[in-house]
């Protein structure tokens, strides 16, 4: 195979890779700020004059919860250059999420 077509296919994958990359990471970014829509009303109760209820309080944890795990995706897309860094951002992630855990020590 002629240098020109190695190097041709190689970057080929490489984008390729990239983009499915950032496919990904842009349906789940897509996908948590939709499940956050729900906060609002939760919110507005306590605004109202009512109360909030266990149900409401364990509601509004694990929305932010969510959004707490979503800011450094927000803070990419917010500076210059953000949606450039979004990809490697992504493969950083997925790299920690990937390694190895050790086992816990005993004591």
């Amino acid at each position: 195979m002629p240098p020109l077509q190695i190097i041709t296919s190689h970057a080929r994958r490489t984008y390729h890779s990239f983009r499915n990359l950032s496919q990904r990471e842009k349906q789940h970014l897509i996908g948590e700020l939709q499940q956050a829509r729900g906060v609002m009303p939760i919110l507005m109760k306590q605004r109202n004059g009512e109360r909030w209820t266990r149900e409401d309080r364990r509601m509004l944890r694990e929305h932010f919860d969510r959004l707490s795990r979503l800011s450094p995706y927000l803070v990419l897309l917010v500076m210059p250059g953000g949606l450039l860094a979004l990809p490697v951002f992504a493969w950083w992630l997925d790299r920690w999420r990937t390694r190895v855990r050790l086992p816990p020590r005993a004591e």
